[in-house]
């Protein structure tokens, strides 16, 4: 089923996950030990991401170094197929432009089509690590809204060989991203927002929002869609604080800023385990008030933390 069914069906608010690809040389049984603590809250969707390569030095016996590719994380499309045989949950991929070519991507598409899988995420995804800015492959898309246009293009018909005529169709409904404190690449908040009305205009039927850890900066982004004329679904994407470290990172990687009240209360935390406990609190009352204006999800990045996030659903469902 589509993500936007889920949504038009749910009687009230309910929740979907996102879980991370094992690293290469874990087992699907990984997948299944993060997933299993969460079934009881029956997730509407659950959201796999996707991993570009990256260029890695290897040494090699006669002292000089090889240039190589590597995945860490790959199995996105089979992790999809494998959470839908083996709980009967609808499973979302990421589709990320970085690190694939066009036909690349047609080709994922045409898998996941032929497993069943109903829905994609599409995303421009981070720059390579050696990069300073994002630079797509030679035959790669450069931004998600070009992505977003060849995944629309599949589901007419479409496809990167012109000698296909009348080609079956696919059927995803599209997902992209939000920024409730705008992406930090766009000179604005209205200029992002305009790149988002182009996604929906093209035809993305929902938005997932990057974490956020003030709900006032998702009620404003909200509003500031509607008054751009952006009237499809906005899922709140929620990540739980669970160590120190994130006071620093979560700021520079993901370009959000924490409250003073939590950052406050984090810097009184004297372990990790009470910094787990103050951002378990925290994110439980933001569910809370989320689900008291009616979001139609609660989208939790659960990222290595199944234990925290069933605490917190569990207070609020």
């Amino acid at each position: 089923m589509k993500v936007i069914e889920h949504l038009q069906r749910a009687k009230g608010t309910t929740v979907s996950f996102e879980i991370l690809p094992p690293l290469k040389g874990k087992t699907i049984s990984s997948i299944y030990d993060h997933l299993d603590p969460l079934m009881e809250f029956k997730p509407s969707f659950i959201n796999v991401t996707y991993h570009r390569s990256e260029t890695m030095f290897k040494k090699k016996s006669d002292g000089t170094f090889e240039k190589v590719e590597v995945r860490k994380r790959p199995g996105t499309v089979g992790i999809c197929a494998a959470i839908m045989n083996h709980y009967g949950i609808d499973a979302v991929p990421h589709l990320i432009c970085g690190g694939f070519g066009r036909r690349e991507t047609e080709d994922a598409l045409i898998d996941l089509h032929f497993l069943g899988v109903d829905n994609v995420l599409v995303l421009r995804g981070d720059a390579a690590r050696n990069e300073a800015s994002f630079e797509p492959e030679p035959d790669g898309n450069r931004y998600a809204l070009d992505l977003l246009k060849q995944v629309v293009n599949l589901n007419h018909g479409v496809y990167l060989e012109e000698d296909i005529k009348n080609g079956g169709k696919t059927n995803f409904c599209i997902g992209v991203a939000g920024y409730p404190e705008k992406h930090f690449e766009a000179p604005n908040l209205d200029t992002d927002l305009m790149f988002l009305k182009a996604k929906v205009d093209a035809g993305a039927e929902y938005v997932t929002t990057q974490m956020f850890f003030d709900n006032q900066k998702y009620f404003d982004f909200v509003k500031s869609c509607r008054d751009h004329g952006i009237e499809v679904p906005i899922i709140p994407g929620l990540k739980p604080i669970t160590n120190r470290k994130q006071l620093t990172l979560l700021p520079k990687v993901f370009h959000v800023d924490l409250p003073k009240d939590l950052a406050n209360e984090i810097m009184k935390c004297k372990t990790d385990e009470e910094v787990e406990i103050v951002g378990t609190e925290w994110l439980a009352e933001q569910s809370k008030q989320l689900i008291k204006f009616g979001v139609p999800v609660l989208h939790y990045y659960t990222l290595g933390k199944p234990k925290v996030i069933c605490n917190i659903v569990k207070q609020i469902m």
